[in-house]
């Protein structure tokens, strides 16, 4: 039978616990090569493939996400775990293959063209394409990539309802995707550090009115 303490700690509403999500540090393979399309496909692989640049520390403010998180994930490539286990320092987390990076299929352009890897060349252009003229060939496209985001949020979400924090060490795009399915079920935002390595987004439920 139930005490009246037991009643009240029954009866005491969960807070709902907050989200993180962080890019993941600098990968290893540079980005200093031209490539025409053909070639950015080869180095992206590979980019899928390599880890972390060595060297790096993690901000100390992602200590204390850490610590205090009641679930840690990543992705399942190796930039992502291996940042999961820089920030961890031992602690636990588990790698989830529906959090990797979504697709960068650049376009078929003429072979003389020939641009590096960078956000701001190659990385761009692929991802203008693919979100804004869903061009993706034999890879996911941006509508697929959408509902596997609003999964995750979902996913993440019920994690968070548990009443503890959440940690997602993944990539950067894929993690913008999964926030605006985070503010469509009433997270706000309230921390921002767009696209840097090690940068985070922090989401915590708004309060009802």
């Amino acid at each position: 039978m139930l005490d009246a303490q037991n009643i009240n700690q029954a009866a005491k509403p969960v807070s709902m616990g907050a989200i993180t999500l962080v890019r993941h540090g600098e990968p290893a393979l540079s980005r200093r090569v031209k490539l025409d399309w053909r070639g950015y496909v080869d180095w992206w692989a590979k980019y899928d493939q390599d880890g972390l640049l060595e060297g790096q520390t993690p901000p100390h403010i992602l200590d204390g996400y850490a610590r205090d998180a009641r679930y840690i994930y990543s992705s399942t490539l190796p930039r992502s775990i291996e940042t999961a286990e820089a920030v961890c320092d031992g602690k636990g987390f588990t790698a989830l293959e529906a959090l990797i990076e979504a697709p960068l299929p650049p376009p078929h352009l003429p072979s003389f063209i020939k641009l590096t890897p960078n956000s701001y060349a190659w990385g761009f252009m692929a991802r203008v394409c693919w979100w804004y003229l869903n061009m993706h060939g034999d890879v996911e496209g941006r509508e697929v990539a959408k509902v596997r985001a609003r999964k995750v949020a979902e996913f993440l979400f019920d994690k968070a309802r548990e009443g503890g924090d959440v940690l997602v060490l993944a990539h950067g795009f894929f993690n913008l995707m999964v926030s605006i399915e985070l503010k469509k079920m009433g997270y706000r935002k309230n921390l921002e550090e767009g696209f840097k390595y090690w940068g985070c987004r922090r989401y915590e439920l708004r309060k009802p009115k």
